[in-house]
């Protein structure tokens, strides 16, 4: 979205109402309205109770997470869990598959003291594309203090016609839900966003956490609520493209992709210098530290052209034969 020519001109006519920026506190004593007009419109779009905008998706996951940590909780991870979700700097994630710490996790959850838990995961393996699979919601017990926190940065305007990974997270009684998520990835927003009900974003906006932090520009969010028609259509060509994408690269066997999911991932690194030379720029960079292994990855955008994905397949096609 932050290339289409639609909404940044949007963006740009909003800049002239609001500004480039908005520097108080969304608990000051001036609010302006687009602030719950925006909120109120995302929290439709994935069917949440309630929504709250932040300044990042990082900062999202840790108004959340310092949150919970003020309550004692105790946090179980899922595997490779964003950083904006981590309690501490650096956290232990599990090593294991998605479906094997999902078998564990029952026992895990028996083996805790009593007092309130957090089970922290994403949303989607967007680094080697795949899903993840949430039935095991319907499992927990209900009378464990349970909150579910899922980092939804790489859903959010893909999955579920746009609307994200909640409609997939089972609302059982006794277990509560919340959804963190950059708004700066399929929605092109310079923000996050947090989903839930409104007694716990209410809870949340009352931290020091989210009252210290300078909101997302006003001017973006009015150009959001302005821009339903210019969404549909780029995500219209988005499915197209992706159609085309996996027409074209999925019999090369080079890469994992979930289908109509916009990335495909590959072992093989040495695609990243090769693609280059032909000018075509992937994905390739150790994440979420330096130290970590490079990751190897084409992302597919509305953005693109089908000539862009053609040429694309063609230098796959000359790197393989």
């Amino acid at each position: 979205m932050s290339q289409n020519p639609a909404f940044r001109q949007l963006v740009t006519g909003a800049i002239e109402q609001y500004g480039t920026s908005y520097g108080s506190s969304r608990n000051g004593n001036v609010e302006l309205a687009v602030y719950a007009e925006a909120e109120a419109k995302l929290a439709r779009r994935v069917g949440a109770e309630a929504a709250l905008t932040l300044s990042s998706g990082m900062m999202a996951g840790q108004v959340v997470v310092q949150h919970l940590r003020a309550r004692h909780t105790q946090f179980v991870y899922g595997p490779q869990t964003h950083p904006a979700l981590w309690h501490e700097s650096t956290v232990e994630l599990p090593t294991t598959s998605f479906t094997d710490w999902m078998a564990q996790l029952p026992a895990q959850l028996d083996a805790l003291p009593p007092g309130p838990v957090a089970i922290l995961i994403n949303s989607v393996d967007a680094l080697r594309s795949a899903y993840y699979d949430f039935t095991w919601i319907a499992g927990l017990p209900t009378g464990q203090d349970i909150t579910i926190v899922v980092d939804d940065s790489h859903g959010l305007g893909l999955l579920h016609g746009g609307s994200g990974i909640w409609p997939e997270l089972i609302q059982k009684p006794g277990i509560r839900v919340l959804v963190t998520a950059s708004l700066g990835k399929a929605m092109g927003l310079p923000g996050g966003v947090i989903f839930g009900d409104t007694d716990r974003l209410t809870a949340l906006r009352r931290t020091a956490f989210f009252g210290g932090c300078s909101p997302i520009p006003p001017a973006y969010l009015a150009a959001y609520c302005r821009a339903d028609e210019v969404y549909q259509q780029a995500y219209s060509q988005l499915k197209e493209n992706i159609k085309l994408a996996e027409a074209l690269l999925d019999k090369t066997a080079l890469f994992s992709h979930a289908k109509g999911y916009p990335i495909f991932y590959t072992e093989r690194d040495d695609l990243y210098p090769f693609l280059l030379e032909h000018g075509i720029l992937a994905y390739s960079f150790a994440y979420p530290t330096p130290q970590s292994p490079a990751n190897t990855r084409l992302v597919i955008s509305a953005y693109h052209t089908f000539g862009d994905i053609q040429k694309l397949a063609n230098a796959l096609y000359t790197y393989l034969f």
